[in-house]
């Protein structure tokens, strides 16, 4: 038996008018330009595939795979890369695409990471800004729904690997 239930947050309805308007957005920012999405895995591979199907613009895509967590819920502060991005980046406008944004200390890390590389441009988009947990300021130039609180799982966000396959967002409401 599990010891939390999912409420639902965000129907899919909702969250594909969401991103369809940040799809909107980009479009008009990178107009005539070459744009290279770079997806951090897991969570952000549902919104990049449907995110990237709305753009206009020349695209390529890549993945990073980076891990910061000691435990399920806490960063343990050191972030590492499981995956590498293959694509060079050098002189190209990148467009990071995350799933969630909280603390902000990965994304603020591979921002970093990212900029010795030389891009002509480095921006973010992120499915969810949970701000409420920021301990980072980073630029977020391209939000769908921002939310204040709570643990939240669906199209491409998990709890222990479970729950990513739902097409809209839940809360997950743990038990007394």
């Amino acid at each position: 038996m599990e010891d939390y239930q999912l409420t639902p947050l965000i129907p899919a309805k909702d969250l594909h008018k969401h991103v369809d308007a940040v799809a909107a957005r980009i479009n008009l920012d990178y107009a005539d330009k070459n744009l290279l999405l770079i997806g951090i895995l897991k969570g952000s591979f549902v919104f990049l595939a449907d995110l990237m199907r709305l753009l206009t613009v020349p695209v390529e895509i890549d993945f990073v795979r980076l891990a910061s967590y000691g435990t399920k819920s806490e960063t343990s502060g050191k972030i590492q890369i499981t995956k590498d991005i293959e694509l060079p980046v050098q002189g190209r406008h990148v467009l990071i695409v995350e799933d969630i944004v909280d603390t902000g200390t990965t994304i603020a890390w591979y921002m970093e990471r990212l900029r010795t590389y030389q891009p002509a441009s480095v921006r973010v988009c992120t499915l969810i800004d949970k701000y409420e947990r920021r301990s980072v300021e980073v630029p977020l130039d391209y939000v769908c729904v921002r939310i204040e609180k709570g643990f939240v799982v669906g199209y491409g966000l998990d709890f222990s690997e479970k729950h990513r396959h739902l097409p809209g967002i839940y809360e997950v409401q743990f038990n007394q």
